[in-house]
């Protein structure tokens, strides 16, 4: 890892986060065909196709940042763990980006928890690799805690992220390249970061 990822207070948050993609990204995405990175551009394509707000397409691309900052995470559900990439990903995320970009990124599993509950066949076509990290997230919500989750902020943006999330494993899908979404990147930058 480079000094600025190491120590991303002392460098410009979007070269931090492109750097961090770049480098941290290019290991296969669990047991997808594709890697973290490939993952990461394909769900923002895909979010900037359904015309999505701009923080939308942010938090499409940085979704899975907590699997890469994160060294637990790294084959834990082939352990069985919950690694919380997605409290971990928020939660670092949140030194420069506001609830916009944060919330979704925060609430893509339950969204998987909520679609496998209450759409019919969700669960279904879900890939190898989501069915056994649903496993060690908690399975499908029950239908108090899919009531509970619809309420939240963010809950329909964390739903259709979570939609695209699951299609950005096509290893024939083209992309443009990272650093084509800089400007967007720096669009959402809380400016009190």
């Amino acid at each position: 890892m480079t000094a600025s990822a190491d120590h991303p207070e002392t460098t410009d948050p979007v070269d931090h986060i492109i750097g961090l993609l770049a480098e941290l990204g290019t290991d296969r995405y669990g047991g997808e065909e594709v890697t973290q990175l490939t993952h990461a551009l394909q769900c923002a394509v895909l979010a900037q196709r359904a015309g999505a707000s701009d923080a939308l397409v942010a938090a499409a691309l940085l979704h899975d940042i907590g699997h890469l900052v994160n060294p637990k995470d790294e084959g834990a559900t082939l352990r069985g763990i919950d690694a919380a990439h997605e409290t971990v990903g928020a939660a670092y995320l949140a030194r420069w980006f506001g609830p916009a970009v944060t919330a979704p990124v925060a609430q893509h599993v339950a969204a998987k928890r909520y679609l496998c509950h209450a759409e019919e066949g969700y669960f279904d076509r879900l890939s190898e690799e989501s069915v056994r990290s649903l496993a060690v997230q908690g399975g499908p919500f029950t239908d108090a805690q899919a009531a509970e989750f619809m309420g939240r902020p963010y809950a329909e943006e964390a739903v259709a992220l979570r939609r695209w999330d699951e299609l950005a494993k096509d290893p024939e899908m083209a992309t443009p390249a990272l650093e084509d979404f800089r400007p967007l990147l720096e669009r959402t930058l809380r400016r009190d970061a």
